[in-house]
């Protein structure tokens, strides 16, 4: 039986691979970075690479230092002493130089969310230990839209798993005690207490929820929720309470004529009703949602200066990097640095320069794109949104020669101040449409027309897709029915039998 021979060899061979430089990746994540993730991370790299310092703190320490210079020295012989002890050591004004001053960070208040908001009024019960916890274990299951997340069953099955865990602790501990009557009475008030929950019990307990602020809350459906908030309201005899107990699928298709047969009304008279019912929340609970405040920190401003559009780069809380001239002096004697600390130097040193290049190269990047797109969109700046061209990212790639992807990542989360307000950077870029006249428009155009139409229109006679159709050929904008729809659905506009009014 033969057997393999195992041996180790070597061998050469020519070989062709990409391979992307660190630094590449550094720069592209630099392109990536909106405003203040680029702030945080040169504060960073100041911290790692010594060669890096801020240039207005520089400057601004050299004025002070020359200030100073110019002022006369003050001797002992010159100090009132006993004054500035009487005065609160107050020297000529010049306190901080001496005098620490401390600073306290604003602390945030936390929001009360929905779940702490329901616990407050359940605690406010008088009720048993037993029952608050399970009303603690159904707020639990209760979801941000003020929705109960779960059957009741599920809750049920929930509690009881809970009171199995903690019921031998209780029962170990109740053993205990010396006094055999004191046992006896602790045992029979555990087994009241810790008895498991049945579903009759839960559904008393979601009742008693149900009548907490919000009203609507802990509803296992949209149609409960808008029934409580009713009953809340003392409108169970209202034509309003009637058609959702009864006719919810109906209102929620508009067959105002369906259920006025049934009722004996009208179709205006369930549809004043129905009016009445839209006012209501259908999800209460999301007024208590914890949704912190976002501010947008324009990347780059757009002005309007002599009849010319202008482009800045809004950098200015950015730091300004130099290298550090105290290290550039110890950089330049390399005869006394040998090994790892010339090494160490050689690497910081480059870094720094790398990276003070490579902001200049991204602040230069982002004004060349958004020069094109100024110029590009200059009828949008001028006239508004309909008048946006259409715009692909390649247009700008080949005009300023990099890459799409550069082109991206220099758009993505960077937000620009224009004389029309505040946009995302790929706010101007869209899919174009045809027109008459030979000229494209921006699909977002044509939405905004859309939009225009159906605010405009008799709300007895909406205009249906067709009709948006054979109005916006009359504009010039050549455009599909199906392509009306789809438009109409993004922006949540619905049919024209739904938006129809009687």
């Amino acid at each position: 039986m033969s057997s393999f021979n195992q041996k180790l060899t070597q061998s050469t061979q020519l070989r062709q691979e990409m391979r992307i430089n660190p630094r590449l990746y550094q720069a592209m994540e630099l392109l990536y970075m909106p405003l203040l993730d680029l702030e945080q991370h040169l504060k960073e790299q100041m911290e790692e690479n010594p060669f890096l310092e801020m240039q207005e703190a520089v400057e601004q320490k050299e004025v002070e230092l020359k200030e100073d210079s110019t002022d006369e020295p003050m001797s002992d012989d010159d100090v009132d002493w006993e004054e500035i002890l009487l005065d609160g050591f107050d020297v000529g004004g010049r306190r901080q130089q001496y005098e620490h001053k401390e600073y306290y960070e604003p602390t945030p208040v936390e929001a009360q969310d929905l779940h702490d908001h329901l616990n407050d009024q359940l605690r406010l019960l008088s009720i048993s230990e037993r029952e608050l916890r399970l009303g603690e274990e159904l707020i639990g299951d209760i979801d941000d839209t003020g929705m109960l997340a779960c059957t009741l069953e599920e809750a049920v099955a929930g509690v009881n798993e809970w009171l199995d865990d903690v019921r031998p602790t209780v029962i170990e501990k109740s053993r205990e005690i010396a006094d055999d009557e004191e046992r006896e009475a602790e045992l029979a008030e555990i087994e009241v207490l810790f008895r498991p929950y049945e579903v009759v019990e839960a559904e008393r307990m979601l009742e008693v929820i149900q009548g907490f602020d919000p009203p609507g809350v802990a509803a296992r459906d949209v149609r409960e929720s808008i029934l409580i908030q009713l009953r809340h309201r003392s409108d169970e005899d209202s034509v309003a309470y009637r058609i959702v107990g009864e006719f919810f699928d109906e209102l929620i298709n508009h067959h105002w004529s369906e259920i006025g047969k049934e009722l004996g009304l009208t179709p205006k008279e369930v549809q004043d009703a129905a009016d009445s019912i839209s006012q209501l929340d259908p999800k209460p609970g999301l007024k208590y949602a914890v949704d912190p405040a976002r501010y947008v920190i324009p990347d780059l401003i757009v002005e309007k200066i002599d009849g010319e559009y202008m482009v800045f780069a809004n950098d200015t809380s950015l730091p300004r990097l130099r290298i550090s001239r105290s290290y550039r002096e110890v950089a330049r004697n390399k005869r006394d640095f040998t090994g790892e600390n010339k090494e160490f130097i050689a690497s910081k040193l480059n870094s720094a320069n790398w990276m003070i290049q490579a902001i200049e190269q991204r602040r230069q990047t982002m004004l060349k794109v958004m020069n094109f797109i100024v110029d590009r969109q200059r009828e949008f700046f001028e006239r508004g949104v309909q008048y946006l061209k259409p715009l692909t990212l390649r247009e700008v790639a080949d005009y300023i020669e990099m890459h799409e992807s550069t082109v991206s990542r220099v758009t993505n989360k960077k937000f620009v101040q224009t004389p029309r307000g505040v946009y995302s950077l790929k706010y101007f870029f869209s899919s174009g449409l045809s027109t008459t006249s030979g000229e494209d428009i921006s699909a977002r155009g044509v939405r905004d027309k859309i939009q225009n139409m159906i605010d405009a229109e008799d709300p007895k006679k909406p205009l249906t897709d067709q009709a948006i159709v054979d109005r916006l050929m009359e504009d010039g904008v050549k455009i599909a029915r199906r392509t009306v729809a789809k438009y109409r659905d993004q922006m949540g506009i619905l049919t024209a039998r739904m938006r129809k009014r009687v």
